[in-house]
């Protein structure tokens, strides 16, 4: 079929049905204000903001529609802008003293307790935010997700993370094929693998067991696994099973990433597992021949098939590499990188640092919030509510960041990673139609694990901007200690910093109490609270694999629903492409200069006078030398 032109303003993939002798609808754009005949293709009617098209390939005939309305041309968004009249007459002090009201926002499932009573929302609002969910048709999209439809229409793809974690009888299609057959295809291999590594059966080139792993990857296969191992490694029953392993991530291309990741590793216990999907990411390439180098030049060039592994799709190139493709472990397109840590992606260097059980335990409660997100009503589901949540903060109060603090020093990378779901997901300005978006979607995402963040960005969080906050905490500790003399134990001081800090924020400090309390006139002002400032809290039973789990998927499913309200695509990311391909111009010019001698050239002024300085100096080693950075 040949592509429908329309303006570019009115019309994208993606709210289009599949005409029935074509595999997908596809439309280009021209500037045009008049739409005539295209091939097989005839405009048949205008109405309002809708265009109806007709397909006449093959003598058959498909209607097909396609919106441009924005969730805030609906009713419910127009009455949640004018609720926010109402809200800025309250203060969350008075809204704390309606225990009705407190009790409502308070849901707990399967041992996690979300609070929201510290929301700058009434029980009106939360009614207002479900009739926006179904303005928005977040069930259908739930659904649409879930039943494989191919909900990212940029790239044409289903998004199916959901099926990385689901168990072996479970049905979820892509393209009308079960998918799940294949994921535990992958799995089984990994565990296989795992067992055969950490059992010392695989050994290296010099029939030494491999007790030590480096990942390589960015971005997506980066941040997720190193979240989950992190979190892990304090585990007690995680960390029993890693006993004399070590697991380390390298991502940057700087070479002090290199260095840091060789420090103290011998080659002939080392396996590197390197993460890209098309074999050919520029900076985990890279990466890849570095520790390649590493190994050849230490045990030769046939050492690196027993010490290097692939997760990728590309085995032309895996091969090309010096890598077995029988070691090369697939996932596919429906899987986005940073949606990847229940794929071979984070599921390989995991199991060989923990064992497959416990990774098993950790999809398994990925899997736990898949089928509560799926099939709990709006009002009790855990992701449904904190989406919903987080659009009324940025787009409606306006507070365009959130504060992440997990109460919990094995999730101290959990906020880095949350950071780029969220950021590279929502981050987008027109919506999934292409229309430029009159709102401000998506939100700026940082964190630090408590206290530590108390001490520094928090001056900001309690007196300067206001800033949503999520509080995370556990009941019960990794690591219990307990010191004879002490009025608690280190995680109840802890924890009792996870209790005040949401209602130190919400309260605050008025001047008559702090006159009450005899503070000298001129220091009122700078010891002044407003408060009124708005937070939740999540409180989990541990932080053992299976919880650690769950929190992801809560987190994952949370992002997925602010961009079904705000009607974006969160599932692809093309603005990280540009910064790429401008890069490889750099890259070809330094080249050029450093071989040949040749002038800075094609660049604007900044930029070729930066460049210019910067090929002034050496760069501190031989051009053909292969020597790697020590410390």
């Amino acid at each position: 079929m040949d592509a429908v032109r329309f303006d570019p303003i009115r019309l994208q993939p993606g709210h289009l049905s599949r005409p029935r002798s074509h595999e997908r609808w596809r439309c280009e754009y021209i500037e045009s204000t008049s739409y005539p005949e295209k091939g097989s293709c005839v405009l048949v009617e205008e109405e309002a903001r809708t265009w109806i098209v007709e397909s006449r390939a093959d003598s058959e005939v498909e209607t097909v529609m396609a919106s441009t309305a924005l969730i805030c041309d609906t009713e419910p968004w127009k009455d949640l802008k004018e609720h926010i009249n109402v809200i800025e007459k309250t203060h969350l002090r008075d809204l704390m003293n309606d225990v009705d009201r407190c009790q409502s926002m308070m849901v707990e499932f399967d041992g996690i307790i979300l609070d929201y009573s510290r929301q700058r929302a009434r029980l009106d609002t939360t009614e207002k935010l479900f009739k926006l969910a179904e303005a928005a048709d977040l069930r259908k999209k739930i659904d649409s997700m879930y039943n494989g439809e191919h909900i990212n229409s940029t790239e044409n793809r289903s998004v199916l993370h959901i099926a990385l974690r689901a168990p072996r009888d479970k049905v979820i299609c892509s393209d009308g094929k079960n998918v799940v057959p294949d994921v535990w295809d992958v799995l089984d291999k990994i565990k296989d693998f795992s067992d055969r590594v950490r059992s010392g059966s695989w050994v290296g080139a010099t029939g030494k067991a491999l007790k030590d792993v480096v990942a390589i990857g960015i971005g997506g296969s980066f941040l997720g696994p190193l979240f989950v191992h992190t979190a892990l490694q304090t585990d007690p029953e995680s960390a029993d099973c890693a006993n004399g392993r070590q697991l380390r991530f390298l991502a940057n291309v700087d070479p002090v990433d290199v260095a840091r990741n060789l420090k103290g590793l011998n080659p002939e216990t080392t396996l590197v597992v390197v993460v890209s999907k098309t074999f050919t990411t520029a900076e985990t390439m890279l990466n890849a021949r570095t520790m390649r180098e590493w190994i050849s030049s230490a045990l030769g060039a046939q050492a690196v098939a027993k010490h290097m592994v692939a997760v990728s799709t590309n085995l032309t190139l895996v091969e090309k590499f010096g890598i077995d493709p029988a070691n090369a472990f697939a996932f596919w397109d429906w899987v986005g990188g940073r949606y990847s840590v229940c794929s071979a992606v984070g599921v390989l260097p995991l199991s060989l640092q923990y064992g497959f059980p416990i990774v098993e335990k950790f999809l398994k409660g990925a899997s736990n919030i898949d089928n509560h997100f799926y099939s709990t009503s709006f009002e009790r589901n855990l992701p449904v509510l904190l989406g919903l949540l987080s659009v009324w903060n940025v787009t409606f109060l306006g507070y365009p960041a959130r504060a992440i603090l997990p109460y919990a020093q094995a999730l101290e990378k959990f906020a880095p990673h949350i950071q780029q779901v969220s950021m590279e997901s929502n981050g987008k300005g027109v919506s999934i139609d292409g229309v430029p978006l009159p709102f401000e979607a998506g939100e700026i995402d940082f964190g630090e694990p408590g206290t530590n963040g108390q001490h520094s960005f928090y001056q900001l969080i309690h007196q300067g901007r206001v800033i949503p906050c999520d509080f995370i905490g556990s009941i019960k500790s990794q690591q219990p200690i307990y010191l004879k003399g002490e009025v608690v134990s280190n995680h109840d001081e802890l924890m009792s910093n996870f209790f005040a800090q949401p209602d130190a924020l919400a309260y605050g400090k008025n001047p008559e109490q702090l006159l009450h309390e005899n503070v000298p006139d001129h220091l009122i002002p700078h010891k002044t609270f407003s408060g009124n400032r708005p937070s939740l809290s999540l409180l989990l039973p541990s932080f053992d694999a299976y919880n650690i789990g769950q929190l992801l998927a809560i987190y994952e499913h949370r992002i997925a629903v602010e961009g079904f309200i705000w009607g974006i695509n969160s599932f692809d990311q093309w603005g990280v492409e540009l910064g790429k391909v401008l890069a490889t111009q750099v890259r070809k010019q330094l080249h050029l200069s450093r071989t040949e001698g040749g002038p800075v050239q094609g660049f604007n002024f900044s930029t070729t006078t930066l460049l210019t300085k910067y090929l002034e100096v050496e760069p501190g080693n031989p051009s053909d030398s292969n020597e790697l950075p020590r410390l």
